[in-house]
């Protein structure tokens, strides 16, 4: 089975990752944008803002995502459980929330970067405002979180319309509630 955990900044997708690590110890634990050698250097690309059009920096996590599916998705997707941090529907919701490229070119180049093959469940940890305020304010913020708590609703809002975008199954689990209730919310959900 493939899974992915999305949520904004501080919902607790790392936390929640490890956790499931736990219970599935033969899983194949991933992440987009990242996790191959040519996804590391696109990464690093889009991080440090090298990127001026927002169409290059799309197409740029399209060629990570395509790289991701060919390398670790597909030769897992039939024998193994994958757990990704993020995944398709992050790329669509930071598009749609940056307006630039149509919804119907956001499906068909997804569906091209990975040959339709996308997570058969997605959790989406959901934070309130109150929460994603008090979080950022116990840390030091990295370039997407000093873009504040407005924008960061706004990537949550856009997550929900793209996982119906691209027609996946979305479980919304409260991220306010206790780290163990969150692991059982999606453990019953898996199985």
């Amino acid at each position: 089975m493939y899974i992915a955990i999305e949520g904004i900044d501080t919902a607790g997708k790392s936390t929640q990752i490890a956790r499931l690590k736990e219970h599935f110890s033969e899983a194949i634990v991933t992440k987009e944008p990242g996790a191959t050698a040519i996804g590391k250097e696109i990464r690093s690309l889009v991080l440090n803002a090298k990127a001026k059009s927002a169409k290059a920096e799309f197409l740029l996590f399209l060629a990570d995502r395509a790289e991701h599916i060919k390398e670790v998705i597909e030769p897992n997707i039939n024998n193994k459980m994958i757990i990704s941090d993020r995944s398709a529907v992050s790329g669509v919701a930071y598009a749609l929330v940056k307006g630039e490229i149509q919804e119907r070119e956001l499906i068909d180049f997804n569906h091209f970067a990975t040959n339709k093959i996308y997570p058969q469940k997605v959790f989406l940890l959901r934070l309130t405002k109150e929460e994603l305020e008090y979080r950022l304010s116990q840390k030091e913020l990295d370039g997407i979180e000093l873009r504040g708590s407005e924008y960061l609703l706004k990537i949550q809002e856009a997550i929900i319309e793209a996982a119906k975008l691209l027609n996946l199954e979305l479980i919304l689990i409260d991220a306010t509630q206790d780290r163990e209730i969150i692991t059982q919310e999606i453990l019953k959900n898996i199985h």
